[in-house]
């Protein structure tokens, strides 16, 4: 959606960045933090940008409200009744979320291929998950979306809320507007992590994005596919089955009080230029991905995640085609040695596992970078090949847990450092995420089981960083005492 849909739109106006300006345009004296006070003899370029929002953009009493007002701007932009601008990333937003839906002990219908941070909301929340889980293509081993059916299932154990990751790390969309309504129909609602699709909804050729299909919860990265600072998210929400006075108490209880004024800003900037400019600058975009797999198209073997994944899938009701999602093992490369490769030559990419390379096209990109992606990942797939394996799907796609223990209850529970073979069959008492995408394939309170802990340490042996766990080698575990 653009400026000119909307008579009288404001979406022109940017209020924090104009006090962002103000600040930097006034050499006031400033006895308040932060200590560098931008004096000359302690900054750089890059700490001259810093600046609080409190008795700086705003005053000490915030009577200027320049935040609120973006936030509200926001709220408009994405067809939502409530905003808040975040500086801890979605992280921030999906225990704020988790905090709000429910008490101590009430279940929560929650997608497997959930963030890490939102499994760290059920347990600041001490909420139950009854997990759902997606469809699996067996040719590439991905994640290809939720069923109806199973989220029905869910919401017959008493759900007090469904919770999604929409899109999925690979960009697959479940059908939701069928889910929205199911679970309305009950009376629950759903919450969806759109970290990866802050983009989504503002350009007819995308999907069109959780709060346009109903959803009453929505926080999104506007880092990760718009033009804001790192850490940078929206909770969004709208309609009448969340309480938005304790979703904001939820939002301020896990918020520092010293926010940035310089990341808040940078949301506001990155809102007006999808708002004036959105239109104009994700045809662009698109115009990029369809060129990108136009030119892999005669490589043998390589397989490039399409629209065509949802005539394949009824659970892949739509695709983001911004996500660049390869699929290697036709071709016999490892993706490792093709992630070394592309760095080599300057080139990053988001993801890379054995068999799946991810690369991230959004606003930001032009004909150059793609034409070097495109050069770098030619060279490296020439020179990787080899005959072709069958792929082995990632244990974050594939993991069924057995939960023996709320997550609450095993993050608090009294804990012991064993081996990894005398951790089958206990409770684990930590997170094990192979990253990106940080999705969890062992979390507190579930059980330790041997193909589990086989799985993952030959992940770690390919080259994949298993993070948050203490012991990253996966010799020792946690586990429940």
């Amino acid at each position: 959606m653009t400026i000119t849909d909307r008579e009288g739109d404001r979406q022109r106006e940017a209020p924090l960045v104009d006090a962002v300006e103000r600040f930097f345009e006034r050499p006031d004296a400033t006895f308040t933090t932060p200590g560098h006070k931008r004096a000359p003899w302690l900054t750089d370029p890059l700490l001259d940008l810093d600046l609080p929002l409190a008795s700086g953009a705003d005053d000490a009493q915030l009577s200027g409200d320049y935040l609120g007002e973006a936030e509200q701007l926001a709220a408009e932009l994405w067809s939502a009744d409530f905003c808040r601008f975040s500086v801890n990333g979605s992280t921030h937003g999906n225990e704020a979320f988790s905090l709000a839906v429910g008490a101590p002990g009430d279940r929560v219908a929650v997608s497997r291929n959930l963030h890490k941070s939102l499994f760290a909301g059920l347990i600041l929340a001490g909420l139950e998950p009854v997990w759902l889980h997606p469809e699996i293509d067996p040719d590439t081993g991905l994640s290809v979306g939720l069923s109806v059916a199973e989220v029905q299932r869910a919401l017959e154990q008493g759900v007090r809320a469904v919770m999604l990751v929409e899109p999925s790390y690979i960009g697959v969309i479940s059908d939701l507007e069928a889910i929205v309504a199911r679970a309305h129909a009950a009376g629950v609602p759903v919450i969806v992590d759109q970290a990866w699709g802050s983009h989504l909804g503002l350009h007819s050729e995308l999907p069109r994005g959780a709060m346009h299909a109903g959803a009453d919860g929505m926080i999104i990265s506007a880092h990760k596919t718009l033009a804001a600072f790192t850490q940078s998210a929206i909770l969004l929400a709208r309609g009448d089955l969340l309480d938005f006075q304790r979703l904001n108490a939820a939002f301020e209880l896990l918020n520092t009080t010293s926010p940035s004024a310089a990341i808040a800003a940078s949301i506001d900037r990155a809102r007006r230029i999808m708002a004036t400019r959105g239109e104009e600058l994700l045809a662009q975009s698109l115009e990029l991905a369809r060129r990108f797999r136009r030119e892999l198209a005669d490589i043998a073997g390589l397989y490039v995640l399409d629209e065509r994944i949802t005539r394949k899938f009824p659970t892949a009701n739509d695709f983001d085609s911004l996500k660049l999602v390869l699929v290697l093992a036709g071709t016999g490369a490892i993706g490792f040695d093709v992630e070394e490769d592309m760095f080599e030559a300057g080139v990053r990419v988001e993801l890379a596992d054995r068999d799946v390379i991810v690369a991230l096209l959004t606003i930001g990109d032009d004909d150059a970078s793609v034409d070097r992606l495109i050069a770098a990942l030619r060279r490296s797939l020439e020179r990787r090949r080899a005959h072709p394996r069958l792929v082995s799907p990632s244990t974050v796609w594939s993991v069924r847990p057995e939960a023996r223990m709320s997550p609450r209850d095993a993050f608090f529970a009294p804990r012991e450092r064993v081996s990894a073979e005398r951790a089958i069959g206990r409770i684990s008492a930590e997170t094990a995420a192979p990253y990106p995408p940080g999705i969890p394939a062992l979390a507190p309170g579930e059980l330790v089981t041997a193909e589990l802990l086989d799985q993952l340490r030959a992940e770690a042996a390919a080259g994949s960083r298993v993070a948050y766990c203490s012991d990253p080698t996966l010799d020792t575990l946690l586990v429940v005492r």
